[in-house]
Order: C-alpha cells, then structure tokens, then sequence
C-alpha cells in the first residue's frame, strides 16, 4: 500500500512513544539526539495546539551564532534545512557569538527555550514576520515579550565574515533577509519552534 501524506502523518502521530525518535532522526540526522527527543515530546505533548506537524524547526543554541543552527525539518519528506539565525542580546551580553544563558523576563532581550507554536504573519518594522507563543514555562512570555521570526541586516551571512559571527537580537529569532521568505512560507502557522541547546 502506497502511503499517501496525511496516512504518514497519520502513521507517525499513531507510532508508540519508543518509536518516534528514530523517524524524525532519520530526517534530521545533523541534530542532536537529545535535542530531537525534546522537539518531538514537545510536539507530541502540545498536540491539542499544534495542529500542522509536517515541518517543525529545531534551534540548536549550544552551536555558536556563526554555524547554521536551525534547522527546518521535513518529517514527510525526510528533509531538513539549516540555517543561521540569531540570538538575544541578553543572552550574550559580551557579544562572544555564544549563547550564554537563556530567560524570559520583561526586558532581559534574552532568547528564551522550550516549545513555541507559530502565529499569524504580519508586517511590522523588520518587514514579514510571524508572531510566536510560548508553549512552556521558559517562554510563557514570549507574546508580551513580542519574540518573533523576522529578518534583519545582522542576521545576514556577510556578517560572519566581516566578523565573525552575527549581531544580536532582543531575543527574537531573527534570520538574514535572503533567507526570511522560505523561512516564513515553509514555517507556517500552528506549527512547533523549538529552542534549547543540546549541551544541558
């Protein structure tokens, strides 16, 4: 029998628990085990509010901002896609290009970890973006924090040269704008962003 899309999709949300890890691995072998056992208990514990589960996004913030560390997984396709993306100031207040610390507090410009689903798209001051609500303690405010997916200069690869690493966020995650219209298109609304680092 030919497995169509929605009967993979149907196979792998059926799958028991000890059998999940090793599809999306299969898909997103450059990630790190620990961190895709994360992204899929998140994915599978919010079901009820994710409701799009073909592509979800994994950030790696224990890779340093001048690697590409977020990682756009096609579980249908078996495909992934990886990508820089930028994190807060907050979170690197000397500007090393690591990721020092995570938080959620009002005004710490920090990136913060844990599952997010994806909201609306709009156009704001960084041009198309998409709104993120936080799915965890870690990042419950992450919608008065107004944390999204936009583009920015500092995001762009050129950075990296000039640099040696990217520029910094307020805690948002934000992409170089040769990369924001795949980002946004593949990243749809009602699907799992995942932050954390696979080091702790």
């Amino acid at each position: 029998m030919r497995l169509t899309r929605r009967s993979l999709l149907g196979a792998l949300l059926a799958a028991p628990a000890a059998a999940r890890p090793p599809g999306l691995a299969s898909a997103a072998p450059m990630i790190a085990p620990r961190l895709v056992e994360r992204a899929l208990a998140a994915l599978f514990g919010n079901h009820a509010a994710i409701w799009s589960r073909d592509v979800i996004a994994i950030a790696d913030f224990s890779l340093p901002s001048s690697a590409p560390r977020f990682f756009l997984v096609d579980i249908v396709r078996g495909q992934t896609t990886s990508l820089l993306v930028t994190h807060g100031k907050g979170s690197d207040p000397d500007h090393s290009g690591w990721l020092q610390n995570f938080s959620d507090s009002i005004g710490s410009a920090a990136t913060s970890e844990g599952a997010y689903l994806t909201g609306d798209a709009y156009t704001g001051i960084h041009g198309p973006s998409r709104r993120l609500i936080g799915l965890d303690p870690t990042n419950a405010h992450a919608e008065e924090r107004a944390i999204v997916i936009h583009s920015a200069w500092y995001a762009n690869a050129d950075m990296i040269v000039r640099q040696g690493k990217l520029g910094r966020s307020d805690g948002c995650f934000a992409f170089g704008e040769a990369d924001i219209a795949m980002v946004l298109a593949r990243l749809g609304r009602g699907r799992l962003l995942y932050a954390g680092r696979s080091d702790g």
